[in-house]
């Protein structure tokens, strides 16, 4: 697919294996670069579902997102999914939500530090008890999935604020911008410390923190 639209990539489309997008800054200019893609794609002798296919939208569901121009949001239909899921019963239950959690990862504050009562329940030789200690981070995770706030582009005539903050086993960073008085998150991230590093002194950890931060962004 990649070749396919190879003159197109960036500056018109996005590919995703076989899933695009056409994009254009107004009406017009979106019309003339979707007018490229049935050419291209009659060339390659590709085949398009039309019932899969929207046209002129101004914003839409991509990878399990919802795309618009007020920035990038979670998918509330999935989201809803998520939210019904009773409480884990054995290890494989706790993957798997914790699978459909890390989707929307960047959404999350503290994702590894609110999640860390799970994810020990996955450790080697751990006897598995979902006690009230799982079930206050399962809860939690649900709400914050389902009060994610929306993501923006990065306004690159302004300034960007980084914070970033470091526990006893995780180290986390949140990317965004002011407008006005309110805070506009651009993205969160955020890393489980490995052993040996959870034994760091708290000044090296946050110093952890700083590093983690840059390297991401």
């Amino acid at each position: 697919m990649i070749a396919i639209f190879e003159d197109m990539l960036e500056t018109s489309m996005e590919v995703f294996m076989d899933d695009f997008l056409v994009f254009g800054d107004s009406f017009d200019t979106c019309l003339v670069n979707l007018e490229q893609m049935p050419v291209q794609c009659k060339q390659a002798h590709v085949v398009l579902n039309w019932e899969k296919c929207h046209f002129m939208v101004t914003e839409g569901i991509v990878l399990r997102h919802k795309v618009s121009g007020a920035g990038l949001e979670v998918d509330k239909e999935k989201i809803n999914v998520i939210t019904k899921l009773p409480p884990p019963t054995n290890v494989k239950d706790v993957r798997i939500f914790l699978g459909h959690a890390k989707f929307y990862l960047l959404f999350i504050k503290d994702f590894s530090k609110i999640s860390r009562p799970m994810t020990k329940l996955l450790e080697k030789d751990t006897v598995f008890d979902f006690n009230k200690e799982c079930i206050k981070p399962f809860e939690s995770l649900k709400e914050k999935l389902l009060h994610a706030p929306i993501m923006v582009s990065p306004d690159w005539s302004q300034m960007l604020e980084l914070m970033c903050d470091a526990s006893n086993f995780a180290v986390g960073a949140m990317l965004g911008q002011r407008e006005g008085k309110y805070f506009r998150p651009i993205h969160f991230a955020n890393k489980t410390l490995n052993n040996a590093q959870q034994n760091y002194m708290v000044t090296k950890k946050e110093l952890l923190a700083v590093v983690f931060s840059f390297d991401k962004f």
